[in-house]
């Protein structure tokens, strides 16, 4: 591992000193998938586990060093088609639990499916097994569960076994098993029952909350157990389909304390409850911001030590201030960076660090706190160096309803003036921009265009109104804030108005789309990555999925009004070059929304290119097809916007 970084080191001297590289970066550099991913230490931190992507031939390894020997394995083998490693964990020290996941078809509904493998590496060769062992046809219907990786608990007190969810009786309504990861013996803990859809543990490993909803009527609630009570409280009931519920976190390592978000006065905040009294407390609220992240543990105490909120100074917001002092130190070892602590060995003495910031890919470091050492061990994109990319600066810009938005813009080094740009809105829409560094950004700038990243209404993290603008609002008030976005980039002299594209993936990709219909004359071409282009079909395949009556509630079911909300619906409007980017086996938007648009556009006539992805999933997973995607974007913008600064 330590050759690997000096070469690198040695790498990026020789271009600085010698001067031979140019700005304009090849596609590659880009395009490529992390080099390092999703490392993970065994609980005595002398052993770590990672992806390593190769670009030939194009496959990841799920690889375990042995620290103190220097021993590596190679244990999974993924083409990133076929079957992809969804995550990966320690059981214990000789063992990996890994998440496989893959495409399928249920009932000629396509599906995705997981599949949970036990690894142990502590012989010869490493061995293989599957943890959940059923075969279809085991029960009347022939139902075998279609996701077998719901990890509930891995029983901090039993590491040879773990608590899965598993819907093994009736479809969609888990049960709960105690399964040995030697030998997949399983024992029934809890039958699914009450409409509970997940299961939750306490910090024992005791199973102590259901997750309950009605697909059909929307009703839902929390069911806990309280104390050695073996009854199920309903708690927090609400209606899904028409108002905000709360979100449980996880408990405290005292079993009775429950943590949880909420909406308090519009944003989301961090509470806890005591059960027993029902006595709640306000432990960490943002007047600005939802309070949305995830706790933070301490392996050490089994503790909660804190949680993660991006709004934050370091992301994170620590209740003690040892740990407080402890990433402190770290900022100020690592300046100019961000800085965040992904894992720790169970004494918390060895550590796993990463560091990025908007120009620098991401590096992870290893730490050694009793030695006071970090040693950095993997670099995610090493071909890019960091003097050739920009930062991002955080802006406001005000909607034409006076509502003031935030976004990301990001300038080409070296420009003075008005540049081509690319508004690039978020998928989700359920999402957000954030800082820190991001690959498709870096891509557009190095070809010498401004890009700019709005926060419009839809997006998350701005509070209950602002993310329920989305609701049937597809097309709507977050279309004109895309809009007023590009208006503003050229009032404020940043983008030249004949000179702007905008580019986006899944519902970035509905929304280059619809403005390619709704403003015809604003952009001057326009990329949608596995975009949606047809509510009405959206809605319309929902109905295989026990989610369907949610898709129509956030979409919508007016016929006529999404038609009237859908590009495929309007493209006789298009009067810009469009580009489509699709995989054909994605999962998540289905490939016929492309498709469709795109056999409508030729049809009358209109500019359009189509590529569609073998294999292709959602992601863009399979390196040949990323560095497809970003080869054919970057001919279409350079064909279409002004030439790139660097040519």
């Amino acid at each position: 591992m330590n050759g690997i970084i000096r070469l690198s080191v040695v790498f990026i001297f020789t271009l600085l000193s010698s001067g031979t590289f140019s700005k304009e970066l090849p596609v590659e550099n880009f395009s490529q998938l992390p080099s390092f991913t999703r490392p993970n230490l065994s609980p005595s931190g002398n052993k770590i586990a990672y992806i390593r992507n190769f670009q030939s031939p194009e496959i990841a390894l799920l690889t375990t060093v042995d620290l103190l020997t220097g021993r590596k394995q190679h244990i999974v083998k993924s083409d990133n088609e076929e079957r992809k490693i969804r995550w990966f964990t320690w059981a214990n020290e000789k063992t990996l639990i890994v998440s496989i996941v893959f495409a399928s078809k249920r009932y000629r509904t396509d599906t995705t499916e997981t599949r949970l493998l036990a690894i142990d590496i502590d012989g010869g060769k490493p061995v293989q097994r599957q943890v959940v062992k059923t075969k279809r046809g085991m029960y009347d219907d022939g139902h075998v569960s279609q996701f077998q990786d719901s990890i509930v608990s891995f029983l901090p007190d039993d590491p040879e076994h773990v608590l899965i969810e598993l819907d093994l009786d009736v479809a969609n309504l888990p049960s709960v098993y105690k399964i040995n990861v030697n030998s997949g013996r399983k024992s029934r803990i809890t039958k699914g029952k009450m409409s509970v859809r997940s299961w939750m543990a306490d910090r024992q490993g005791n199973l102590r909350l259901g997750e309950a909803l009605n697909y059909k009527t929307g009703e839902a609630a929390i069911r806990v157990r309280i104390g050695e009570d073996d009854k199920w409280h309903k708690m927090f009931e609400h209606n899904a389909l028409e108002e905000p519920g709360i979100t449980p976190l996880g408990f405290a390592k005292d079993p009775n304390i429950l943590y949880y978000s909420a909406y308090q006065n519009d944003k989301k905040a961090l509470f806890k409850i005591h059960l027993p009294s029902k006595e709640t407390t306000l432990v960490f609220a943002d007047d600005d911001y939802d309070v949305d992240g995830s706790l933070i543990y301490s392996k050490k105490t089994n503790d909660v030590i804190g949680l993660y909120h991006p709004n934050s100074d370091d992301g994170r917001i620590y209740w003690d201030e040892s740990n407080d002092n402890f990433q402190k130190s770290l900022n100020n070892a690592l300046p100019d960076s961000d800085v965040y602590l992904v894992d720790f060995s169970e004494n918390e003495s060895i550590y796993l660090l990463y560091t990025e910031n908007d120009y620098t890919p991401g590096m992870y470091y290893l730490g050694d706190r009793k030695d006071k050492s970090l040693t950095p061990i993997f670099e995610q994109y090493p071909d890019l160096l960091p003097e050739v990319l920009t930062e991002h600066k955080f802006v406001t810009y005000t909607a034409r309803d006076g509502t003031e938005l935030e976004g990301y813009l990001t300038l080409p080094l070296g420009v003075d003036g008005p540049v081509s740009a690319i508004l690039h809105p978020h998928g989700g829409p359920g999402a957000r921009e954030s800082d820190g560094f991001d690959y498709w950004t870096s891509f557009f700038v190095n070809r010498g265009y401004a890009v700019f990243r709005p926060n419009f209404r839809g997006s998350t993290g701005y509070g209950y109104e602002f993310s329920q603008s989305q609701m049937k609002g597809w097309g709507l008030t977050m279309q004109d804030d895309l809009t007023d976005a590009a208006n503003w980039l050229v009032e404020q002299k940043i983008a030249k108005p004949d000179s702007m594209c905008i580019v986006g993936a899944s519902y970035g990709g509905y929304a280059a789309a619809m403005a390619a219909v709704k403003t015809p004359d604003l952009f001057k071409c326009a990329i949608s990555f596995a975009g949606v282009t047809n509510l009405k079909r959206l809605v319309y395949r929902s109905r295989g999925y026990t989610n369907s009556k949610f898709v129509k509630n956030q979409i919508g079911d007016d016929s006529d009004d999404l038609e009237a909300r859908s590009p495929f619906y309007q493209a006789k409007k298009v009067k810009i070059p469009m580009l489509f980017l699709h995989g054909g086996d994605d999962r998540v938007v289905d490939v016929e929304q492309s498709r469709m648009m795109v056999d409508e556009l030729q049809d009358l006539d209109k500019p359009v290119e189509y590529i569609e992805f073998e294999n292709g999933d959602h992601y863009l997973s399979i390196q040949r097809n990323r560095h497809a995607a970003f080869k054919a974007m970057d001919v279409f913008l350079k064909k279409h916007l002004e030439e790139s600064l660097f040519l």
